[in-house]
This record gives C-alpha cells, sequence and structure tokens, in this order.
C-alpha cells in the first residue's frame, strides 16, 4: 500500500449505476468527466458501461478521445469547447458534441470537412442557468442553421439538451420553469424539421427526485460514484466509491497550553497526544477543514475511533488530536469512506469545509495514488448490494 492513496471499488460504482437505471427507467448517461469526479475516468466508464450505461458523458474533447483511445465505442457525448479547439478528430472518433451557438456551428462545419465524416451534433438551450447553451433569444437563430447543415449532410441533430439550476431543492419553481422551458425550445426545434434522437435535462438530483424531468435520458454524475446529490432527501442505497487513506506518520505528547499548526488557531486545553496525518492541501485537502478554538472541524478515523483535526491544514500535512491515545505510527488514518465502519464520510468533510461532496471527491489527488479495487469479486462475484 502507498503512504497516501485514494481506493476506489468498481464494483460500488457498477452498483450504483444499475441502481440508479431501475429507478429511473429511462436510458442512462454516466458523467465521468474531471476524471470521474476524482476517482479515475477510464476505470469508472468501464464499470459503469459494465452496468449498462448506454451513454457517456465528458467535459472537454481530450477527455472524449481518452475514451475512444482507451477502447470504448459506445455513444459518447462532449459538451464544453472553444473557438481555439480543433473538433474535426471527435467528430472522426464518433463522439457526439455539443453546440450553443450559430458560430459554433459554423466552426463545426469547418471540423466536419477537415474530418471526413458527418457529425453527431446535440443543442444546449439555456433554459435558466445562465450558463452555457443558446439563450431563448438565440434559439431560433440556432435551430436554423442546425436545420440547414442536417439538409447539407452536415451533421444529424441527436439530442437537445439542458441543464438544471436547482435540481437538490425539487419544490422549488424555478425547475419548473426550466422544464417548461425547454419544452418549447423543442417545440420550436421540431416545427423548424429537427426530430432529436433524445431530450435530457435530468442531473443526478432530478433524475431520483423528479421524474418529470427524466425526458428521454437522464444524466448521473455524482450520484453514479455513490454521492447523495440532495442529502437527505433521496432514500436509494448508493454507496460511495472512494476511501482516502493515509500512514499515521508521527504520534507526540504535548502539554496543556500546546498551539498547533500555522497561526496557533487551536490550544490544547489539556495534555493530549497529536498525530500527524502526512497529506495536506497540495493533495486537494481543503484548508477550510481545520478547526480553530471552538470550531468543529473535520474528523479522520484511527484505531477505530474518530479524530478532530486541530489547527490550520497545512500544504503537506494536517494535526488530529488523539486524545491521549498512543497508536502506532504507520497504521491507518481514513479521511473519507462509505460509512460503514463509522469512518467519516465526504460529506461529512464537505460539512466541515463548507462546500459538497463533490469538491471534495474532485480535488482529492495531488501526490497521492490511485488504486482500485473489486469487491464484487471479493464476495463471489455479486456486488455484494443488489
Amino acid at each position: 500500500m502507498s503512504r497516501a492513496e485514494i481506493v476506489v471499488d468498481l464494483a460500488a460504482i457498477r452498483h450504483n449505476v444499475r441502481l440508479l437505471k431501475r429507478h429511473v427507467g429511462v436510458p442512462m448517461m454516466t458523467v465521468v468527466k474531471a476524471d470521474g469526479y476524482g476517482h479515475g475516468m477510464l476505470p469508472s466508464a468501464a464499470a459503469a458501461r459494465e452496468a449498462g450505461a448506454e451513454w457517456l458523458g465528458v467535459a472537454t474533447l481530450d477527455e472524449a478521445l481518452a475514451l475512444r483511445a482507451a477502447g470504448d465505442t459506445g455513444r459518447v457525448l462532449c459538451w464544453l469547447t472553444v473557438p481555439a479547439d480543433d473538433v474535426a478528430p471527435v467528430v472522426a472518433a464518433d463522439v457526439d458534441v455539443t453546440a450553443y451557438t450559430v458560430e459554433e456551428l459554423d466552426r463545426l462545419a469547418a471540423a466536419v470537412a477537415r474530418a471526413g465524416r458527418p457529425a453527431r451534433l446535440q443543442l444546449k438551450v439555456d433554459t435558466g442557468l445562465s450558463r452555457g447553451g443558446a439563450t431563448i433569444e438565440q434559439w431560433p437563430a440556432v435551430v436554423a442553421r442546425a436545420r440547414a447543415g442536417e439538409l447539407a449532410g452536415t451533421w444529424t441533430v441527436t439530442g437537445i439538451w439542458s441543464h438544471l439550476s436547482t435540481s437538490e431543492v425539487p419544490s422549488d419553481p424555478v425547475n419548473d420553469a426550466q422544464e417548461k422551458a425547454l419544452r418549447e425550445a423543442v417545440d420550436r426545434a421540431r416545427e423548424a424539421g429537427l426530430d432529436p434522437e433524445v431530450v435530457h435535462l435530468a442531473n443526478s438530483a432530478a433524475a431520483i427526485l423528479r421524474p418529470s424531468s427524466r425526458f428521454d435520458l437522464v444524466r448521473c454524475g455524482i450520484a453514479s460514484y455513490g454521492l447523495d446529490p440532495a442529502p437527505g432527501l433521496s432514500d436509494l442505497d448508493l454507496v460511495p466509491a472512494m476511501t482516502v487513506r493515509a500512514d499515521l506518520a508521527l504520534v507526540k505528547h504535548v502539554p496543556a497550553g500546546a498551539s498547533v499548526s500555522y497561526g496557533h488557531t487551536w490550544t490544547a486545553s489539556e495534555p493530549t497526544t497529536l498525530g500527524l496525518v502526512p497529506i495536506g492541501y497540495a493533495e486537494g485537502i481543503s484548508r477550510h477543514a481545520g478547526a480553530a478554538q471552538h470550531e468543529q472541524g473535520a474528523e479522520v478515523q484511527i484505531a477505530g475511533r474518530r479524530r478532530p483535526v486541530r489547527g490550520m491544514i497545512c500544504m503537506d500535512q494536517f494535526v488530529v488530536d488523539l486524545d491521549g491515545d498512543t497508536p502506532e505510527p504507520g497504521c491507518d488514518v481514513l479521511l473519507w469512506g462509505p460509512g460503514t465502519h463509522g469512518e467519516p464520510t465526504a460529506h461529512d468533510w464537505a460539512r466541515a469545509s463548507g462546500t459538497i461532496s463533490y469538491e471534495i471527491v474532485t480535488r482529492i489527488g495531488g501526490r497521492m495514488t490511485r488504486r482500485y479495487v473489486d469487491s464484487g469479486f471479493d464476495r463471489g462475484g455479486a456486488d455484494g448490494w443488489e
């Protein structure tokens, strides 16, 4: 084992994808962008395919091409390009690409000429997130240009889609407004002669909590890795796939009045023992997870007990309070995992850091190694949670 590592259980990813597919009842896009939300894009993608994911979703062209280079031949959607990107290799690799504007469609037409084959094209409409996608005002011109390109044989429009802003709050009326806007945009596109294969809107939270948003396809990112996109609202048996562990580097006794780490934000009120964990913000551990004197910070698990982080998280290390215990240096420090043995979870670290679990798992890495296990094989072939 490495001194500090990210352990990913591929059986958990398979379980989550199967569970989500049964729940939603429509085809599944497993989103594997950002290196599989920190879990490793290629192994995560393979696990999702094994579990029946009909589509994979990525943000960048490089991510799409990496999937193809690894041998994935299924449907892949890519959705975020910049004017300098050369889309031709992705078109040649039979990846569905997304366009937001007429200018983007013009660049895609030039890329198709270089690729020597028609593109598979999806159009994204901005229904209220005010991020990527054509505005409602731009939509008629985008649809007209897309239809003209389709008639010219430059591409086939395979999908129309959008993205929700507040899906983790299913009662928010913004969700209704965005669904309505997407339906109206699809109607306009069909009136112009387009016949998309799929219409999609739902991300993980909407896929779980909002059946009306599922349309022809759902895009599940964080839920595929076992993390609840709307903590406390869903009751699916998702299994977190990531465990983060390190070797305990040092144990030391300190007297009452000893202060810890930069800025001395925490001081021992009585004699105690401290443990040194040899990873820090260079590995993606949030500096905000450290506790000041009267705050509740993150915890780790050592020798079967949760131990609070004390003081500032440093670049390479942080300190935990062992409360007088003296575990052996070299023993396991569990930062987070599934929580099945009392260890903290990524959600726990997110709360302590004032963020969301997406950021916790996606930013972890740095000098850490990643190791894959498959508890499905360990359990004799069944994933164990079915």
